[in-house]
C-alpha cells in the first residue's frame, strides 16, 4: 500500500502525520504502519517526543468502515501497540503530543486519548460515535473518557456520539491548548521543547510510574512507584547524577539518557 505515515525529526522530537485521504480512516494496513512509526519512536535513543497530527481537515476518522463492510473485523491484526500503534502500547514510556487539527472522531479521538497531551485546532472537534453506527469504542475510549473529563459528560458523549467542539474541550480539561489552525503545529512543538529540556530519563520513569499507579489505593502506588522498572534505571544513570551536579554548579544539564 502507498505510504501514509509522514515522518520528521526535528532534534529530539519526531512528528508523525497521518496522510490517507479523505478522512485519515485506519485499516489494518495503515495501523501496521502507524504501530512501524511508533516503534521507531520508542526505539530510538535520540529520540524523546513525538508529535501526531493529520493531513487535511481530519485528524482522524478513526476505523475504517468501508474496510469494515467489506469484511475486515475488529480484531484484524492492527499492529503491535494495538490501534494506531498506540492505544495498548503498554511498554511506550516515551511522551506524546496529539495536535489536533480537525476532526477526531471514533477511533481518531481514541488516538488522541491515548497521547500524554492533546493541543487542538479551533477547528477540532471531538466524537466517540461509535454507538450512531451500532459498535462499541474499544479502542480506549470507554476506559480512558472518563478519566480526562467529568465523568457525567464523558456518559453523555459515550452514549449519545455527540460532538465536542475545540473550545469546550479546553474548558472541561480535555485539551491542553487551543489555537487558530496555523499555529497549530508551532504550538505542539513549543510543548515537545519544554519537554526535551528535561531528563529524558525522569519523564519516561513519571510516564511508567504513573500507569503503574493507576488505579490503586495511595500505600499501593508508593509501592508500584519503588518497583518500577523505569524508577530504577533512573536512579542507577549518569544523568540522576548530573542533574544535581549541574544545579549546584548553575548550567544547564547535559542529559545523556543514560
Amino acid at each position: 500500500m502507498d505510504t501514509v505515515m509522514r515522518l520528521e525529526r526535528r532534534g529530539h522530537v519526531l512528528e508523525m502525520m497521518l496522510d490517507r485521504p479523505k478522512a485519515n480512516a485506519i485499516d489494518a494496513a495503515t495501523s501496521r504502519q502507524m504501530a512501524a512509526a511508533v516503534r521507531e519512536f520508542r526505539d530510538d535513543p535520540e529520540l524523546r517526543v513525538a508529535i501526531l497530527t493529520g493531513a487535511g481537515r481530519f485528524f482522524s476518522a478513526g476505523w475504517d468502515l468501508k474496510a469494515a463492510a467489506a469484511g475486515e473485523s475488529d480484531d484484524a491484526d492492527y499492529g503491535e501497540g494495538g490501534f494506531g500503534g498506540i492505544t495498548e502500547n503498554w511498554g511506550l514510556n516515551k511522551p506524546m503530543i496529539a495536535a489536533v487539527n480537525g476532526y477526531a472522531a471514533g477511533g481518531g479521538f481514541e488516538l488522541a486519548l491515548a497521547c500524554d497531551i492533546i493541543v487542538a485546532s479551533t477547528s477540532a472537534t471531538f466524537m466517540l460515535s461509535e454507538v450512531n453506527v451500532g459498535v462499541v469504542a474499544t479502542g480506549g475510549g470507554i476506559i480512558r473518557l472518563p478519566h480526562r473529563i467529568p465523568y457525567g459528560l464523558a456518559m453523555e458523549m459515550l452514549y449519545t456520539g455527540r460532538p465536542m467542539p475545540a473550545e469546550e474541550a479546553l474548558r472541561v480539561g480535555l485539551v491542553n491548548r487551543v489555537v487558530e489552525p496555523e499555529g497549530l503545529m508551532d504550538a505542539a512543538r513549543a510543548l515537545a521543547d519544554d519537554i526535551v529540556t528535561s531528563s529524558p530519563l525522569s519523564v519516561q520513569a513519571t510516564k511508567s510510574i504513573l500507569r503503574d499507579a493507576e488505579g490503586r489505593s495511595v500505600s499501593e502506588a508508593y509501592e508500584a512507584q519503588e518497583k518500577n522498572a523505569e524508577h530504577a534505571r533512573l536512579r542507577n544513570s549518569e544523568d540522576f547524577k548530573e542533574g544535581p551536579r549541574a544545579f549546584a554548579e548553575k548550567r544547564a544539564p547535559q542529559w545523556k539518557a543514560r
